[in-house]
């Protein structure tokens, strides 16, 4: 064993010589990056968060292989079942954006009280087994040191590097929330039917996060896979006309029907970036700006001149096939923002032992 994780360190050492020039540039953002103003996408903060307590390297003593644990199991898992990239990604969002990044997505029910995973935008939700895969491999080398919350955040990260995307530094130290409840994620998380605007004021605003980390985060639809049904009204009855909606691209409607065959179909998965959906690439950009994303908080985007800029500029380094190093270094400085959302630190919270339930 020992040797494995000397391989794997080995291996973290090469993804951060491939990814990372990504950290000098959104470290230096003022000097590589677009003014924000140019952009029109005000930034509602003066830099990254940093929450006391959250750090880069918070396991150095206490679990110093923690990061390899997780990126060794990871790169199998991904290797046998590339699709549980995405869904893996989105779990991380689906816990921050409810009561912050406390791994409150992971827990069970218990009686009488319906806890976060049976919320409706929670029941397509993959890679519970894979959470706890990993937790238990790191309770076996550090027995009650690595939180459920971080594990979420590595993996994110993880994922996101072995389909070809950056590399960047997770803040860990977070700690594992002792409530779940169905409402909450009811109440917090953007739906895929309400338009960008109004995602943005609703959800990303009040949680430190602004329009830029919108458009930037959105693009994480590069992978994976969506239900029919959380786009179904576009194809067969937008707000209630009875009629597609007129901003899909009108050579596209069709194919989308042949697969999503009636409105109610809840089984039948549809690629969000297609071509592409397994590779963490600037791709889907190009789809929003031809009027193919699947979402209607997506395909507002195009609404505002300033978001619609950004996606432009993106579906046009994705067509030329040149190194989307913009996106990547947005993408892992916006990841970093949201992973300090709401945080537990310190004495607050718990360290799960299982990540299902709490100690």
């Amino acid at each position: 064993m020992p040797s494995r994780f000397a391989s794997l360190m080995m291996h973290s050492m090469v993804f951060r010589l491939l990814f990372g020039f990504v950290l000098p540039l959104f470290l230096q953002s003022s000097s590589v990056l677009p003014n924000p103003l140019l952009l029109g996408l005000q930034s509602t903060s003066s830099g990254l968060p940093n929450p006391s307590g959250l750090k880069v390297g918070f396991y150095q003593y206490t679990c110093p292989n923690a990061e390899a644990i997780v990126r060794y199991e990871m790169t199998k898992i991904i290797s046998q079942v590339p699709s549980l990239a995405g869904p893996l990604l989105r779990l991380h969002f689906h816990d921050c954006f409810v009561n912050g990044c406390d791994g409150s997505i992971l827990l069970n029910s218990v009686m009488g009280l319906p806890s976060e995973k049976e919320a409706i935008p929670n029941l397509s939700l993959r890679g519970f087994g894979t959470i706890d895969r990993v937790k238990a491999k790191l309770e076996q080398a550090c027995p009650g040191v690595v939180s459920c919350a971080d594990i979420l955040a590595l993996v994110a990260r993880d994922v996101v590097v072995l389909t070809k995307g950056p590399h960047w530094d997770v803040p860990t130290g977070r700690r594992d929330g002792r409530i779940s409840v169905k409402q909450d994620a009811l109440d917090n998380l953007p739906p895929p039917f309400f338009d960008a605007g109004r995602n943005l004021y609703q959800f990303f605003i009040p949680k430190g996060l602004d329009a830029k980390d919108q458009v930037v985060l959105l693009g994480g639809h590069t992978l994976g896979t969506s239900h029919c049904s959380q786009f179904a009204d576009r194809l067969y009855n937008f707000s209630g006309t009875g009629m597609a909606d007129p901003t899909l691209d009108k050579r596209y409607l069709p194919r989308l029907k042949n697969k999503c065959a009636s409105p109610g179909d809840t089984t039948t998965l549809v690629e969000m970036d297609p071509g592409s959906f397994r590779t963490f690439d600037a791709s889907y950009y190009r789809h929003v700006a031809r009027g193919r994303s699947l979402f209607t908080s997506d395909q507002t985007l195009m609404n505002d001149p300033a978001a619609a800029a950004y996606v432009r500029r993106q579906a046009a380094v994705a067509d030329s096939g040149a190194y989307p190093a913009e996106f990547f270094a947005d993408f892992a400085a916006s990841m970093v923002k949201m992973g300090n959302v709401q945080v537990l630190t310190g004495a607050q919270g718990e360290v799960r032992r299982h990540c299902a339930f709490v100690n």
